[in-house]
């Protein structure tokens, strides 16, 4: 049984006539099921996602239609792309840079999502590739914009997308290279500088999970030449950030997709994260307090978990619920930085 549809996929529902029959590409937020009915319109459908926890749900069903990565490639094959809006505008960009050389000229585009997210922005999105859309629809606080391709476009250069900077933590400099939408994709966030400062030498093995742009899992294994960095995120940009910026400081490390410990095998002596919370524009705690719930049995007996979180989220109970030990090692008024023991 399919779950209940978003208030988007809703709005796109009362439209899809516009997608019958066609070649069609989506990409962007996706958050239910409704990609399974289009397949049911359209002559041919793709769906593209950069978000490893929602291609895991699809892909059962939608099998070779869904594709996970950070890139997608080849002639142009679709006469339709169907942007669902990502909370950040440069993503945004990025995803039609990368989409439209895959569209023939004359392919209509489609843009949907909630206004708050940054939809009422899509003539701005869309002015490089064609002449102003037209709203078709706009309800429940969303809006669904169509377009058509009539610009030439450009081929899409991936290494022209990467954001650049250097950060310094203590003695320890680093290049960062990030897509965009990751997260410290453009400096060093406050709460990371904080986890990094309170962390001892180590060795062993080490689980960076949720590694964003690869800075702290990067930082460590800079620090420390004889840890075994693993560093796993569910979304693609982020993957191919942390590699790059692993490969551009001369560091080892494995990095791979994983929905919190889907794709983790084996334990590690520590696990060390700044998790995130938010999914799209919501508050998201589910899949953080299954990373912490499940956190003892992926480390070795001594290990420990190390993360640092904002103040006001209670994630100190949910450790001691699970832990043997947890203290708080270090915290402003912004952060704590919690240390458990199993």
């Amino acid at each position: 049984m399919s779950s209940p549809i978003s208030a988007v996929s809703q709005m796109l529902e009362r439209n899809q006539a516009l997608f019958v029959g066609k070649r069609l590409l989506v990409c962007g937020a996706l958050e239910d099921d409704y990609p399974r009915q289009l397949a049911t319109l359209t002559h041919s459908l793709t769906v593209f996602t950069t978000d490893y926890c929602y291609y895991r749900s699809q892909q059962a069903v939608l099998g070779d239609a869904i594709l996970f990565d950070h890139q997608l490639g080849g002639p142009p094959r679709f006469d339709a792309l169907l942007l669902l809006m990502p909370k950040a505008k440069a993503e945004a960009q990025y995803l039609l840079a990368m989409m439209t050389p895959l569209l023939e000229a004359g392919a209509e585009l489609f843009l949907a999502g909630e206004n708050r997210g940054g939809i009422n922005g899509a003539d701005k999105l869309l002015a490089p590739y064609g002449d102003k859309p037209v709203k078709r629809d706009s309800a429940r606080r969303c809006s669904f914009y169509h377009g058509e391709l009539s610009k030439p476009v450009e081929p899409f250069k991936l290494d022209s997308w990467f954001g650049r900077y250097q950060c310094q933590v203590g003695d320890t400099e680093l290049t960062v290279l990030a897509l965009p939408g990751v997260f410290s994709a453009s400096e060093l966030d406050l709460g990371s500088q904080m986890l990094l400062a309170s962390l001892p030498a180590m060795q062993g093995s080490l689980l960076d999970f949720g590694c964003g742009a690869g800075v702290i899992g990067s930082v460590l294994a800079k620090r420390n030449p004889e840890l075994r960095v693993t560093m796993v995120d569910i979304n693609a940009l982020a993957l191919e950030s942390s590699r790059r910026t692993l490969a551009i400081n001369g560091l080892q490390g494995e990095v791979r997709a994983s929905d919190v410990y889907s794709d983790i095998q084996g334990k590690f002596d520590r696990i060390v994260s700044n998790p995130p919370f938010h999914a799209g524009l919501k508050t998201f705690y589910a899949a953080t307090e299954t990373f912490l719930a499940k956190a003892p049995a992926h480390l070795q007996s001594q290990g420990s978990l190390t993360i640092v979180a904002n103040a006001f989220l209670r994630y100190q109970p949910i450790l001691e619920t699970h832990f043997k030990r947890t203290e708080v090692i270090s915290s402003d008024a912004k952060f704590k930085v919690y240390l458990s023991k199993v």
